[in-house]
C-alpha cells in the first residue's frame, strides 16, 4: 500500500524478539551486552526490571551497579556466558546500569523508570478518574492481593483454596502441563493496580515452593495468555479486570493475565489499552520470569483490542485469536454513525420525498445487510460514544457536559477520551472549545446507496432523497443538514495511531480468526474479511490469518476458543524453533501448521463451501457507497461529479441539479486512498521526557541498546 513511515522488517523483528524475552547475546566484537527482558529499557515501570547480561566466551561477570549502587548479588548465571537478575529500587527517571567483566571492560544501559500507576507513553492521564476503594492515594496505588483456587479431584470448577488451612492432597486434582510437569491443580491469582486500573495474573502454583523470576516453579511453561472484555466504551473510574481463570491455558502451564483497561467495554482508547498491556506484561515477567510468547484471546471488543494493538505495538503478542472479529474501534465507528444517521431518516417517512418509499429490502441494499434490525441492535446495545452529552460511565451527572447547564463538564465522546491522540480544537471563534478534542469522523462526499443504484436496486429518486436528507453531526453531535467534515489533524492521527488498523505490521503475528454467522446482532462477518483485505493490500498475502468458521453464532464452534489457544501455541512453537535468517513474517507464513476449518458447530469438520453458505458476509453503508472492502477510508478524497459516472442510470436535469446540491464539495473518489490515510506508526508515545503531551504522538524509535566500553 504505502511505504511512508514504515518500520523495516529487521527493526520489527528485533523488537518482537526483545519483547518476547529473547536473551541478550554478547556483541559481535565480543563485547558485553545488556538487555531488559521486562520491557523496552525506556518504558520500565514499577521500580524494578528483569535484566539479562551476556559476556564473551571465557569471561565472567564481576560487578553490576545501578547509579553507583552495587547489585551484583542480584544476578545469577543461567547458562554459559549469560546472567539474569531482577534489579529493584530503580529511581524515577534515568538509571544507568553498568556491567563489568574481569578485564575491566563492560557495558552500560540507561533504564528509564516510572511509577507503576503513572503513564509511560499515553501522555497526561484521563481525568477525572476514580480509583478503587482499596487505593492508598489519588494515583490508585494499592498492595497486590493473592488468592488461591484449586480443581477438586472429583472434577468440576475451581473453588477457593486456603493456604493456611488446605484441603487434603487427595481432594485436589492433578494436571500435567505441556512441559511434562505433573502438579496439584492449584492456581494463584494476583490482583492489584497498574496504570490506575485493576490487573489480574493467574498461574499454576505450588504452595511452599519458592518462585523468583530467575528460578520459577517448574510447572510454568513460560507462555502467556491475555484475556480481554467486550463492547466499546469510555470509563472514568477503575473497573474489574477480565476473568483469568482459563482452564485450557492454566492446566497446561500458561500464565493468564488481564487489565481492566484492556477491556474495550471499559476503555476503548487504543493508547491506554496498549500502555496498560505493556505495563501488566512487564509485571508478569518481573514476577514470574521470561516469556517465550504471548497469545491474545477475546470476542467482539476483545477482538478489536487484539488486532489494533498487535498492529500498533508489534511484539506485544506473538499470536492472537480474535473471536466475533472487529479490526479496530474507529472503522466500525463509521458504520455505527452511518447507521445513526440512516435510522433518523428511514424511521421517519415524513422526511421522505414525494413518491419515495423505503421497504426492508431497499433499506437492506443501502446498509449492506439484509436484516434491517442490524443497525437498531448495534446503536442500541453499544453506547453512542460520539455523543458528548451521554452518560459517562463512572462519572457523576453534575460532572458531565451540557451545552447549556454545564458547558465546562466532561464531554463523553471517544474522541475526547482520546484527546492526546486527536489534539484539541483550534477555533478562535469559540475559545471555550480549546480543551475539546478534534473530531476525526467524516461523511463528506459519501454517496450512500451508490452500488445498489447502479445495480438497478434503487430508484434515482430514492438515491437522491437519501443523500440530500441524511445530513451529518456537528461537534456536539446535533443533527445538521450538511455533511460532517473531519478535522485534518485528527484524521492523520487516526491512522498514525493505529486507531484505524492499517494492518501494515499485522503480518508480524499469527492469527486464528474464529467466526460464526451473525444473527443480525451487529457482529458482522465482513469484518473478518476486511482484515484479510487489509493484509492482502499491505503485504500481498493474508497467509498469517487462519479462518475457523462454524454454525454457532458469533464464535463458530463451541470448542473453538479452547482449541485455538492450543493450535496457535503449536504454530508459535514452530516459529520459535525456526532460526533461519529471514523476516519474522516469512517464518509465520511458512511455519504455519494450522489449516482453515469449517465445522457444524460441535466439532464435526465439514467442507469449506458449506460454511460459505452459512457464515455469510455482508457489507456496510460505506462499502455500498463504493469504498473498498478494506473498510478503512474515514475521509475520502473528492472528485467532481460527472453524469457518465452513473451510467446506466440517467438523471433528469432536475434530479441532476438536486444531486449536485447534495454534494457541493464533490463526491468520494474511492479509486484513491483516503485523505491523510497512511501506515500505522508502530510504538508511538504521546508524551515527552517530562510527561507533557505530544498531541498526535511521535514514534519512540528503536529500543535503547547497551553501550560497550573497554578497559
Amino acid at each position: 500500500m504505502r511505504n511512508t513511515n514504515r518500520i523495516s522488517h529487521i527493526l520489527l523483528a528485533g523488537l518482537m524478539l526483545l519483547l518476547s524475552g529473547t536473551p541478550g547475546r554478547a556483541g559481535a566484537d565480543g563485547s558485553v551486552a545488556i538487555a531488559v527482558l521486562s520491557n523496552r529499557a525506556d518504558l520500565v515501570s514499577g521500580d524494578d526490571a528483569l535484566i539479562a547480561i551476556a559476556v564473551p566466551p571465557g569471561s565472567t561477570l564481576s560487578s553490576v551497579d545501578v547509579g553507583g549502587t552495587d547489585v551484583t548479588d542480584d544476578f545469577v548465571a543461567v547458562s554459559t556466558g549469560r546472567y539474569k537478575g531482577l534489579v529493584a529500587g530503580l529511581s524515577n527517571g534515568a538509571n544507568v546500569l553498568t556491567a563489568t567483566i574481569g578485564d575491566g571492560s563492560g557495558a552500560t544501559l540507561t533504564i528509564t523508570n516510572r511509577p507503576q500507576n503513572s503513564s509511560i507513553l499515553s501522555g497526561p492521564q484521563i481525568q477525572p478518574w476514580t480509583c478503587a476503594a482499596s487505593a492508598k492515594n489519588m494515583q490508585c496505588d494499592r498492595d497486590p492481593v493473592y488468592t488461591y483456587m484449586y480443581k477438586p479431584a472429583s472434577g468440576g470448577s475451581l473453588i477457593a483454596y486456603d493456604p493456611a488451612s488446605p484441603p487434603l492432597d487427595a481432594l485436589i486434582g492433578d494436571t500435567t502441563t505441556d512441559n511434562g510437569e505433573t502438579v496439584k491443580y492449584i492456581v494463584r491469582i494476583e490482583t492489584g493496580a497498574i496504570d490506575r486500573d485493576e490487573y489480574r495474573i493467574a498461574e499454576l502454583y505450588q504452595p511452599g515452593l519458592a518462585w523468583t523470576p530467575t528460578s520459577p516453579q517448574p510447572q510454568w511453561n513460560h507462555k502467556l495468555v491475555i484475556t480481554h472484555g467486550a463492547s466499546c466504551d469510555t470509563g472514568y473510574t477503575a473497573g474489574a479486570a477480565p476473568d483469568v481463570l482459563n482452564d485450557t491455558a492454566l492446566s497446561r502451564g500458561f500464565a493468564v493475565m488481564s487489565n481492566a483497561l484492556d477491556n474495550a467495554g471499559h476503555n476503548c482508547n487504543i493508547v491506554t489499552q496498549g500502555e496498560s498491556l505493556i505495563m501488566t506484561k512487564e509485571r508478569v515477567i518481573d514476577t514470574l520470569g521470561e516469556i517465550r510468547y504471548t497469545i491474545g484471546s477475546g470476542c467482539s471488543g476483545g477482538s478489536l483490542v487484539q488486532q489494533q494493538l498487535a498492529n500498533a505495538y508489534p511484539g506485544l503478542y506473538q499470536g492472537i485469536t480474535p473471536q466475533c472479529s472487529y479490526p479496530d474501534a474507529w472503522s466500525s465507528a463509521m458504520q455505527y454513525e452511518d447507521y445513526n444517521l440512516m435510522l433518523q431518516y428511514f424511521k421517519s417517512p415524513s422526511k421522505w420525498g414525494t413518491g419515495v418509499v423505503w421497504d426492508p429490502a431497499s433499506i437492506g441494499f443501502v446498509i449492506g445487510h439484509p436484516n434491517p434490525a442490524n443497525p437498531i441492535t448495534f446503536t442500541t446495545v453499544i453506547p453512542d460514544s460520539g455523543n458528548p452529552t451521554r452518560s459517562c460511565p463512572g462519572l457523576a451527572t453534575d460532572k458531565m457536559y451540557n451545552a447549556t447547564t454545564n458547558p465546562g463538564g466532561q464531554r463523553c465522546t471517544l474522541y475526547d477520551y482520546m484527546v492526546n491522540v486527536f489534539g484539541t480544537v483550534d477555533d478562535p471563534a469559540h475559545p471555550e472549545r480549546s480543551t475539546w478534542a478534534r473530531v476525526p469522523w467524516d461523511n463528506n462526499g459519501v454517496q450512500f446507496g451508490l452500488k445498489p443504484l447502479l445495480a438497478g436496486k434503487l430508484t434515482a429518486q430514492q438515491f437522491i432523497d437519501l443523500n440530500t436528507k441524511i445530513g451529518g453531526f456537528d461537534i456536539d453531535h446535533n443533527l445538521i443538514p450538511s455533511r460532517t467534515i473531519a478535522d485534518d489533524f485528527a484524521v492523520k492521527a487516526l491512522y498514525q495511531s493505529g486507531a484505524i488498523n492499517q494492518a501494515n505490521n499485522l503480518n508480524q503475528v499469527a492469527i486464528i480468526d474464529l467466526r460464526g454467522p451473525d444473527p443480525g446482532a451487529f457482529h458482522d462477518v465482513y469484518r473478518t474479511y476486511a482484515i484479510r483485505a487489509r493484509l492482502e493490500r499491505e503485504h500481498g498475502t493474508a497467509a498469517n490469518q487462519v479462518l475457523w468458521r462454524g454454525f454457532v453464532p458469533l464464535l463458530g464452534d463451541t470448542n473453538y476458543v479452547a482449541q485455538s489457544i492450543i493450535a496457535i501455541d503449536g504454530w508459535l512453537a514452530v516459529v520459535e524453533a525456526d532460526h533461519r535468517d529471514v523476516p519474522l513474517a516469512q517464518k509465520i507464513r511458512e511455519d504455519r501448521n494450522v489449516a482453515d476449518r469449517c465445522t457444524n458447530g460441535a466439532g464435526v469438520d465439514l467442507p469449506s463451501p458449506v460454511c460459505d453458505g452459512v457464515v455469510q458476509s455482508y457489507t456496510t453503508p460505506r462499502i455500498e457507497a463504493g469504498m473498498p472492502f478494506t473498510d478503512d477510508v474515514m475521509k475520502c478524497q473528492l472528485k467532481s461529479m460527472k453524469r457518465s459516472d452513473y451510467y446506466p442510470v440517467i438523471f433528469t436535469d432536475a434530479q441532476w441539479s438536486e444531486l449536485q446540491t447534495a454534494f457541493p464539495n464533490g463526491v468520494c473518489d474511492y479509486s484513491k486512498q483516503g485523505q491523510f490515510q497512511q501506515s500505522t506508526r508502530a510504538w508511538q508515545t504521546y508524551q515527552d521526557a517530562s510527561g507533557n503531551v505530544i498531541y498526535g504522538g511521535t514514534p519512540l524509535g528503536p529500543p535503547p541498546e547497551s553501550v560497550p566500553f573497554s578497559n
